[in-house]
């Protein structure tokens, strides 16, 4: 879990990012599961957006992802998610929060 600053400054790194990925009406798949794991251990932070279309609520969706990535949910605006895992991956440059 975050402190309150931490999550501040991921937020705030969050804004000048663009999203990545999209959750429509199909839900998160496997595949979808596959390629956001492999952004976070490129990225650390990746944003996505939950289509009008897609079934689940917003903070529904961010915590199944966040479990299925064993990652955090930084936060969820709009019908934004951000989410945020630190990565082992060698040649990562690592956020400082």
């Amino acid at each position: 879990m975050f402190t309150s600053k931490q999550r501040a400054k991921l937020r705030s790194l969050a804004q000048t990012i663009e999203p990545i990925g999209q959750v429509g009406k199909g839900g998160v798949s496997e595949n979808m599961i596959k390629s956001l794991s492999n952004a976070l251990d490129s990225r650390e932070l990746i944003k996505l957006t939950l289509l009008q279309n897609s079934e689940g609520d917003v903070s529904d969706v961010a915590n199944e992802l966040a479990e299925s990535l064993n990652a955090e949910v930084v936060c969820t605006i709009g019908r934004k998610i951000v989410l945020y895992r630190y990565s082992n991956k060698k040649g990562v440059e690592h956020i400082k929060y």
